[in-house]
């Protein structure tokens, strides 16, 4: 009888996180935050440092939850397996641009990515508790202009709230997008050629 394939944490609560992994056939168990669970990890400050580059910045959080992740499976005396985690971030003019707080800031987001350019970027991690090693995806998007119809509409459907960016590219935002350059399953949240090369460096068999 075949032995079944090891298994991984996801310190993510991203539907499309694990959406992406099941594609690959990767085992998994997702790792979220408790309430009354020691420590601050909770939510990992996602605030960028001064002057902070967008590779440094999502590749600094992807290595926080991975780290952060592991600590709660010692917290919790869960079996050791390895840790994976993932962000996502956007860059237009140089600025980060993250998730919005709202559904004006949604507007406002969708309306300076209206006609243009952009970059996505997902960076991976995993860690096992002795090593920890992370890679980033870059990809660039460009958007169709988009009317006041466009955006009101699509932010009424509620999809771009838990985003950064304020869009889903596997979603309603397809129609908006006139080309990719890069990795779709990046773009989406968790880039599978990373994340491959990664579980293998950590002698996960693909």
């Amino acid at each position: 009888m075949a032995a079944s394939p090891p298994r991984i944490y996801l310190a993510s609560k991203s539907p499309r996180r694990r959406e992406l992994l099941r594609q690959i056939g990767v085992p998994f168990d997702v790792l979220t935050f408790r309430s009354g669970e020691r420590g601050d990890d909770a939510d990992v400050d996602e605030t960028p440092f001064a002057d902070e580059s967008v590779e440094h910045y999502v590749e600094r959080l992807a290595l926080t939850k991975a780290e952060a992740g592991f600590r709660r499976t010692l917290w919790r005396k869960l079996p050791r397996q390895p840790v994976l985690s993932a962000d996502t971030t956007l860059e237009v003019d140089g600025e980060i641009v993250g998730k919005p707080a709202d559904a004006a800031e949604a507007r406002a987001i969708l309306a300076r990515l209206s006609g243009r350019s952009h970059r996505v970027l997902t960076a991976v991690a995993v860690s096992d508790g002795h090593r920890i090693r992370s890679l980033t995806s870059v990809s660039e998007v460009r958007f169709r202009p988009l009317s006041e119809d466009d955006i009101r509409y699509y932010v009424a459907s509620g999809e771009p709230m838990d985003k950064a960016g304020a869009y889903g590219i596997q979603g309603r935002a397809a129609i908006f997008v006139e080309e990719i350059r890069g990795s779709y399953s990046g773009i989406m949240g968790l880039p599978l050629f990373e994340t491959a090369q990664l579980l293998e460096a950590f002698g996960y068999p693909l």
